[in-house]
């Protein structure tokens, strides 16, 4: 079961697909595989970037069960929807699947800090048992969730065990909350997200790792090892090696693109296919992100990666 202590690298799942749109169960196997080989102390499926709004409830299903069935690591499953019924629904039959613990945004419609409040506390009663990951990213969920609000939704909420944070910028978030705990307040895991664009700034403040998805998952538990490891210089020495490609994938709109592609290219899966309604690349755009590749791939190697 998820709990306050996770840490290390949560890799955001894409889901992939045929070309057809169908549910590609060959490459799904694959790709967990690959996450863990690469790293990933857990996984997390079904998020914005894992196309969750766009599968039936009978696939979110499908999909939980095969990657739990596939996973040596801890599963987080994203169980965010419009209503609370729908909610409960993926969340039992994940616990149940042998998932570690749901992730849960905030729907736009929250407008104060005492409706957020509120929305958790039901959150939690209908989770039950299960514990949650608070998903703070106000860019995509026009949802701001002030430090203070996420101390009292931990406050109130045992099963709130872990913060994905998106906010941007947000770096005094993580310390206003890591400074809360020294000074009494319960301590939970704090998972970075954004594509890792501001990863070792993250874990200087007191982050414990990653959640969030990019197409060399790999860079995150590099990076975080160096870290641990006290070698700040060649943290930041690998970082910088991936950053064209990190800032060329956190293109709003065309980032889930630009991550399937290079997924397809580096033989995790077989299709870089985005379920419709979603972007396709150009030629153009594809040549750009094999041109960043390229350069990546020497710079590590001239720094022994």
């Amino acid at each position: 079961m998820l709990d306050e202590t996770a840490q290390g690298v949560f890799t955001i799942a894409v889901t992939p697909f045929l070309p057809d749109g169908a549910l590609d169960w060959d490459s799904i196997d694959r790709m967990v595989d690959f996450y863990i080989e690469k790293g990933a102390t857990g996984l997390t499926i079904l998020g914005m970037m894992g196309e969750a709004g766009k599968l039936t409830a009978e696939e979110s299903i499908a999909v939980v069960k095969r990657v739990t069935a596939r996973s040596s690591v801890p599963i987080v499953v994203g169980v965010s929807a419009p209503g609370f019924a729908a909610m409960k629904t993926l969340s039992d039959a994940a616990m149940d699947l042998g998932a570690a613990g749901v992730m849960v945004a905030p729907p736009g419609s929250l407008k104060t800090d005492d409706q957020i409040v509120a929305y958790y506390h039901n959150a939690a009663e209908v989770l039950g048992d299960a514990p949650f990951v608070l998903q703070d990213f106000p860019l995509v969920t026009n949802v701001v969730i002030p430090t203070k609000v996420i101390l009292q939704v931990v406050a109130d909420c045992p099963t709130c065990v872990m913060l994905k944070h998106e906010d941007w910028p947000g770096l005094e978030k993580i310390s206003a909350l890591r400074a809360a705990s020294d000074a009494g307040a319960r301590r939970i895991s704090i998972l970075c997200g954004n594509g890792g664009l501001y990863l070792l700034e993250e874990m200087l403040r007191g982050a414990d790792g990653a959640m969030t998805g990019f197409a060399y998952p790999e860079m995150m538990a590099q990076v975080i090892a160096a870290y641990r490891r006290g070698n700040l210089d060649h943290a930041r020495d690998i970082f910088d090696a991936y950053m064209p490609m990190v800032r060329y994938e956190a293109q709003p709109g065309l980032g889930l693109a630009i991550r399937k592609y290079t997924l397809a290219q580096r033989g995790v899966i077989a299709h870089e296919t985005v379920r419709k309604p979603g972007g396709a690349l150009t030629a153009t755009t594809k040549a750009e992100v094999d041109s960043l590749a390229k350069r990546q791939e020497a710079r590590l190697r001239s720094l022994g990666v």
